[in-house]
């Protein structure tokens, strides 16, 4: 086994004051039972910096989650933390609908000087509620508007959000159980790999399609994740993507990247498909958009497709001035030219060579691109045990996959090199462990 990295040192806890400090007996008879990370991780966290949470008792932990992929630039950025007080101290509005305001004025003009300017990209920006879901919804709506039809193709182990539109996209039963309804105008396709490697699946779909008696309906969309956070870790090909989207066009449908979880710099660029030569006509970001964790979402729309009347989709949180503040510093700070990306980039060929040892040791393999990796295990209740026993040792992981089996690494891209060695320490000795019959008594997943 490699010798364990030894742990930065971290900064001195605050003071919590004592009327802060609650018994948590509180969560059991107050809080709903739908709350799962709690389930996995039951401690009480005080405060966090970067990539460490801090418990009530003191206890640092790294976190390998990340606000499941919303907290890629860290915990509590100082240049972020200190344009929002700064911000709300000088009065500036918090809730705006979708009023001209300063904070959303210099958000839009960052977002077009770093973002859609290099990349030759020009797209209208749509503010919808403040989830990944309420994006979504207002992308398939727009399709549906635009081509007249209503059938959308998703693929499967896809995930697109909680929301009844959102989850008749999503691939996963014990999501899909939850609606209580119907969840029509989606055909499931089959993701690159479903099959396995000697079957096209892009061919599947264009064969039914093209044939008149396919059983398929003429799309109004194409929606898809070049990585599949939620259902493995499954990445596309450039190539897979680029006939997919030939097919939308063929078929006079909009081409839908999902690009919330995967986005925003987790595989090396600010948009996962970058250098893939597509041109989506609608792209969904949320969760690391805002940059420090605050309820963000929008629809990037190709121009001609912003056919919306006044107010025909709304959402009253789709003005949130904090997280345009936060947003704009994360923009300026970390895509203004491509040092950090580069960062990004050499930490995740790392992460890789890490994990691919982890890996190969125990016959598994790893799933994924750029910071967006993990261990296929095989095995749920396996892959529940090491993400205990990386809990029990002071490390915050999760599984993803149809059935949980892939221990999933989400690690803000602003860790510490050390820091992540430390948490990859961790994880080799929890594989370890359990598949040498040593393993914690197993929690449930979180999801």
């Amino acid at each position: 086994m490699q010798a364990r990295t030894p742990l930065l040192p971290y900064p001195a806890i605050p003071q919590r004051r004592p009327e802060m400090t609650l018994s948590p007996a509180i969560f059991e008879r107050r809080e709903s039972r739908v709350r799962s990370y709690s389930r996995s991780f039951p401690r009480l966290f005080a405060s966090a910096k970067n990539a460490t949470l801090y418990g009530a008792d003191g206890r640092a932990y790294i976190d390998f989650l990340a606000g499941c992929s919303s907290l890629n630039y860290g915990h509590n950025d100082p240049d972020m933390q200190q344009a929002l007080l700064d911000y709300v101290a000088s009065d500036g509005i918090a809730h705006g609908l979708d009023l001209f305001t300063e904070a959303k004025q210099a958000f839009l003009a960052a977002y077009e000087e770093t973002i859609l300017k290099p990349r030759g990209m020009d797209y209208k920006l749509m503010f919808t509620g403040p989830t990944g879901a309420n994006a979504v919804e207002a992308a398939l709506k727009l399709a549906r508007k635009v081509t007249g039809r209503t059938n959308v193709i998703a693929f499967t182990n896809g995930f697109h959000g909680m929301t009844l539109g959102a989850l008749a996209a999503t691939g996963n039963a014990s999501k899909r159980d939850g609606a209580g309804a119907p969840l029509p105008g989606i055909h499931r396709a089959p993701f690159e790999g479903y099959f396995g490697p000697d079957i096209d699946t892009a061919d599947l779909l264009a064969r039914m399609l093209d044939d008149p008696s396919g059983g398929v309906d003429a799309p109004a969309a194409i929606l898809v994740e070049p990585v599949q956070g939620e259902g493995g870790l499954n990445a596309a090909s450039p190539e897979w993507l680029q006939r997919i989207e030939a097919i939308a066009r063929k078929h006079g449908a909009l081409f839908i990247v999902d690009d919330i979880q995967a986005g925003c710099g987790r595989t090396g660029r600010f948009f996962s498909f970058e250098g893939f030569g597509l041109s989506p006509d609608i792209i969904t970001q949320a969760k690391s958009l805002s940059g420090m964790g605050l309820p963000l979402a929008l629809a990037l729309i190709k121009p001609e497709h912003d056919i919306w009347k006044p107010a025909e989709h709304n959402g009253t949180f789709r003005g949130n001035n904090h997280a345009f503040v936060t947003a704009r510093v994360a923009l300026e700070k970390f895509w203004s030219d491509d040092a950090f990306a580069e960062t990004v980039r050499t930490k995740g060929a790392h992460l890789e060579t890490r994990l691919r040892a982890i890996a190969a040791r125990h016959g598994l393999a790893v799933r994924g691109r750029g910071m967006m990796l993990g261990i296929d295990t095989g095995d749920p209740q396996g892959a529940a045990r090491i993400c205990a026993r990386c809990f029990d040792e002071g490390l915050i992981i999760e599984t993803s996959g149809s059935r949980d089996e892939v221990v999933k690494i989400l690690c803000p891209l602003t860790i510490a090199p050390a820091d992540l060695d430390r948490g990859l320490d961790i994880v080799a000795d929890a594989f370890e462990a359990v598949l040498a019959g040593e393993g914690a008594f197993p929690r449930a997943a979180a999801e």
